[in-house]
C-alpha cells in the first residue's frame, strides 16, 4: 500500500519539503486529536521559524449520476452546508475572532490513521482519504489532497468545496491561496495540538507575508464545538505486552540506550509523542487506532525516570507491574502540558523532534522557559554536564531510525508472519477464482471480507493493516480506494482487478497489492503490467553501495514505462514497522528526491511500482523487502553493497505478462520467485489452495 506511507507526511508543506520527505508526505494522517488538553492562555500568537504548505490544485469533474445518488447527494450537501454554517457562527465568537480555520488530518500525535473521534476534516468536509487539509473562511472552503486521493474527493466533495490537487502545475499552496482570498491582517486559527511545531511555524512565516496573523486556539477544537453530542468516544481497550520474543530487545535495554543517546546530545529529557515510537520502546502494543497496534499517549524519558501519559483505564493489572518493573510512571493523558512546564520550570534540556511534536506542547515549553523568573535548576548530574536553565534542543527523534533497522527477532517474525499471509492469500485467491468462474456475483467489499475471513484464520492474526483497496476496473485506478457498501461496484470478470491489502500479526506486518484478470485481457493492459512488472523486478535486484538514499532507487521501478511515457503519481516504495504501523519512516522509495535517509541493513521497504489510466484501470505489483548485506566480488571505495531480500511469496498472474517485452533474465525472475513461492507456502496448505498455488508457479516459457 503506497502512503507516506513514508513516515509520516504533512499534507501542509511546500513542494521542496514535500520532495524531502515523502514519508511525511504519505503520512499526512486523516483527523485531529483527542480531548482537549489543558493549556492557557486559550489564544496565542505563534513565534518565527519554518516549513511550508503543499502544491495542490483546483478542480471539479462531475460524472453524470442517477437520480437515486443525486437525491442522496443534495442530502449529503445539505449536511455539509449546515456544518459549514455551524462552524463560521464559531468565527467571531468571544476569544475566537478569526477569518479563517485550518483543519488538518493528524490528531495530536501526527498520526497517519487515527481513531474515528478524531477524524475532524472528514466530519466537516465528507472527504474520508487518509490524506489531506481542509480550509474553511468566511465565505469559502477549499480541501488539499495528493495525488492518491484525487478521484476520490472528487466523488466525495460537495459543491460546497473547491478540490485543490496537489502537485498539478498551477495549483496554490495553501498558504499562497490563504494569502490571495483573505484581506491583509486577517486571523487565521489551528488547534495547536495538530500541527508539528515545524509545520506551524512554516505555516506563521508563509502568511506573515500578507501580514496575517496566526491564532492558536488552544482550548477547544472548533469542530468538536459543532460536532458535539454525535462524536464518537475516544478508545479505550486495553494495552497488551508484546512479548520479548518478537521484540528482541527488553525495554530496560531500549531505555539504557536512549538515555545515552540523550547525553550524547546534551540533554536530560525527551517528550516523545509519536504513538509507535512509544510503542517500540516500551514494547506494548494497543488497539487504539484501526490498522495500527498502538495505543494514545505520551511519553517523558529522563535520566532518572520515565512518565506515561494515557488513559489508566487501558492498563490492565499486568501491564501496570510491566511498566512498575520497568521503572516507568503512569500519569493522566491530559496532563502532558503540566509535565512539560514543570520540565521547563526545572530547568531540563528537552529533546524535541520538531516534525513530530505538536505546537501545543513546544510552545508551552519555550513560553515557560521565558517567562520563569527564578526557580531551583534540577540537577541531572555530570553525565550531560548538568542544567543550569532550560533549553529546547532539536534534534530528530533517535527512536526513529532505531525502531527501523529491525533486530533477528524482528526479521524473523516479518518471515514467519508473511509466509501465513501468502497461505490466507493462496486460500483466497482459489476461493475468488473459483466463484468468478462458477458466475457468482461478488461486490468489491464481500471480496474484502472474505480475505479477511482468511486472515483471521491464521496464527497470531490481530488486525487488517490498512482499510482493503479492492478495486474492479475503473476503481483500481483511484490509488487508495475504499469500497462502501451502498456504493461499491461488483467485481467484473472482464475488467482489471486490483487487490492491495495487508495484515497485523503478533509477530510481524504485512502489505501486498496483486493485479489480476479473470477473462482475457487486452494488449494495453498486458503491456502496462508488465512494464510495471520490470520495474518491480528492476528493483527487487537492485544492488547499491551503503549511504544510498532511497530517492536514487526510484528510477529503477519507472525506467521500463518512462520508456512509452508512463508513470504513475505515488512513491515506489514506504518503510513497514515490524508488527507496527505499515508506514514507517525515516526511509523511502520516491521520486521526491529530498529524503537523504539512506537504506540501511535491517530495514524493510515496499517495492510497489503501478500504473493507472483514469476511469479505466489501475496496476500495482507490491511485495515487502528487507534490506541485507551483498557479497559483491569488489568493494568499491572500501564499502559494503547491499540488496534485497523478499518477504513476500504469493504468485504474480502470469497471463498478465506479455513475455515478448520479458528479458531472458526478467523470465529467470520470475520462474525463480515463482519456485521460492511453491517450496516456501506449499506446506502451508492443502486442497484446492495447493492445487492453486502449484497451477499459478508453473515456470514461463520464452519462445
Amino acid at each position: 500500500m503506497e502512503a507516506l506511507s513514508l513516515s509520516s507526511a504533512k499534507l501542509v508543506l511546500n513542494s521542496s519539503h514535500l520532495r524531502s520527505n515523502y514519508f511525511r508526505f504519505l503520512s499526512l494522517s486523516s483527523s485531529p486529536i483527542f480531548h482537549k488538553l489543558k493549556f492557557s492562555p486559550s489564544i496565542s500568537t505563534i513565534s518565527p521559524n519554518s516549513t511550508s504548505f503543499a502544491i495542490l490544485k483546483c478542480c471539479s469533474s462531475f460524472t453524470a449520476k442517477p437520480s437515486s445518488e443525486l437525491r442522496k447527494l443534495r442530502q449529503s450537501h445539505a449536511n455539509h452546508d449546515q456544518k459549514l454554517r455551524a462552524l463560521r457562527e464559531l468565527f467571531g465568537k468571544p476569544g475566537v475572532g478569526i477569518d479563517a480555520y485550518i483543519i488538518p488530518s493528524q490528531d495530536a500525535h501526527q498520526s497517519e490513521f487515527i481513531a474515528e473521534c478524531y477524524m475532524r476534516r472528514a466530519y466537516i468536509s465528507g472527504f474520508t482519504g487518509s490524506a489531506g487539509t481542509a480550509v474553511v473562511t468566511e465565505d469559502k472552503a477549499a480541501l488539499w489532497t495528493d495525488g492518491r486521493y484525487f478521484l476520490q474527493a472528487e466523488k466525495q466533495l460537495s459543491s460546497d468545496w473547491i478540490l485543490m490537487r496537489a502537485g498539478n502545475m498551477g495549483v496554490p499552496t495553501l498558504s499562497e491561496w490563504l494569502n490571495d482570498v483573505l484581506p491583509p491582517g486577517s486571523r487565521v486559527g489551528i488547534d495547536p495540538f495538530l500541527f508539528s511545531f515545524d509545520a506551524a511555524e512554516e505555516l506563521r512565516e508563509d502568511i506573515s507575508k500578507k501580514n496575517h496573523e496566526l491564532v492558536l486556539l488552544s482550548k477547544t477544537n472548533l469542530i468538536d464545538e459543532t460536532w458535539k453530542g454525535s462524536r464518537p468516544k475516544p478508545p479505550s481497550k486495553p494495552v497488551r505486552l508484546h512479548e520479548l520474543k518478537y521484540a528482541g530487545v527488553d525495554v530496560s535495554s531500549k531505555l539504557s540506550w536512549l538515555r545515552t543517546q540523550l547525553s550524547n546530545d546534551g540533554c536530560s529529557a525527551i517528550v516523545i509523542t509519536k504513538l509507535d515510537e512509544i510503542a517500540w520502546l516500551l514494547n506494548l502494543r494497543g488497539s487504539d487506532i484501526p490498522h495500527s497496534p498502538v495505543m494514545y499517549a505520551y511519553l517523558v524519558v529522563e535520566s532518572d525516570q520515565s512518565k506515561l501519559f494515557i488513559d489508566e483505564s487501558k492498563i490492565t493489572s499486568e501491564v501496570m507491574e510491566y511498566l512498575q518493573n520497568a521503572g516507568v510512571e503512569l500519569r493522566p493523558y491530559d496532563s502532558i502540558l503540566n509535565a512539560v512546564e514543570n520540565l521547563a520550570v526545572e530547568g531540563a534540556h528537552l529533546l524535541i523532534d520538531r516534525e513530530a511534536v505538536n505546537a501545543a506542547i513546544v510552545n508551552t515549553f519555550k513560553s515557560t522557559s521565558n517567562n520563569k523568573k527564578e526557580h531551583k535548576s534540577k540537577s541531572y548530574g555530570r553525565s550531560n554536564g548538568g542544567v543550569n536553565g532550560a533549553a529546547a534542543v532539536y534534534r530528530n527523534s533517535p527512536i526513529s531510525m532505531a525502531k527501523a533497522l529491525k533486530n533477528h527477532a524482528e526479521i524473523e517474525g516479518m518471515r514467519n508472519s508473511h509466509l501465513r499471509d501468502a497461505a490466507a492469500l493462496a486460500q483466497f485467491w482459489s476461493w475468488l477464482e473459483t466463484e468468478i468462474h462458477q458466475g457468482a456475483t461478488l461486490t468489491e467489499v464481500e471480496v474484502a471480507d472474505k480475505l479477511l475471513q482468511f486472515r483471521s484464520k491464521q496464527d497470531g492474526f490481530v488486525d487488517t493493516s490498512f482499510d482493503t483497496i479492492s478495486g474492479s476496473g475503473p476503481n483500481g485506478a483511484i490509488i487508495h480506494y475504499k469500497p462502501e457498501p451502498d456504493s461499491c461496484s461488483v467485481v467484473d470478470p472482464k475488467k482489471l482487478f486490483l487487490l492491495d491489502s495487508g495484515a497485523q500479526y503478533i509477530d510481524g506486518t504485512t502489505d501486498i497489492t496483486r493485479t489480476v484478470h479473470f477473462g482475457e485481457p487486452t494488449a494495453r493492459e498486458k503491456e502496462c503490467f508488465t512494464r510495471v512488472l520490470q520495474g518491480h523486478i528492476a528493483l527487487d535486484q537492485a544492488v547499491f553501495p551503503e549511504n544510498t538514499p532511497g530517492f536514487v532507487l526510484d528510477a529503477f521501478a519507472r525506467s521500463s514505462l518512462w520508456k512509452i511515457g508512463l508513470d504513475y503519481r505515488h512513491g515506489t516504495g514506504h518503510g513497514v514497522g515490524a508488527a507496527l504501523n505499515v508506514h514507517e519512516g525515516p526511509q523511502s522509495i520516491s521520486f521526491r528526491f529530498g529524503n537523504m535517509t539512506s537504506l540501511q541493513k535491517g530495514m524493510i521497504v515496499s517495492n510497489e511500482p503501478g500504473y493507472y489510466e483514469d476511469h479505466a484501470f489501475g496496476i500495482r505489483i507490491e511485495n515487502l523487502l528487507s534490506v541485507k548485506e551483498m557479497a559483491t566480488p569488489n568493494r568499491f571505495g572500501g564499502v559494503d553493497y547491499l540488496g534485497f531480500e523478499k518477504l513476500t511469496f504469493v504468485p504474480i498472474q502470469s497471463k498478465m505478462m506479455d513475455l515478448s517485452l520479458l528479458s531472458a533474465e526478467e523470465v529467470d525472475w520470475v520462474n525463480e520467485y515463482h519456485e521460492q513461492v511453491w517450496q516456501k507456502v506449499s506446506p502451508l496448505l492443502d486442497g484446492s489452495a495447493s492445487q492453486w498455488l502449484w497451477e499459478n508457479t508453473q515456470p514461463l516459457v520464452k519462445q
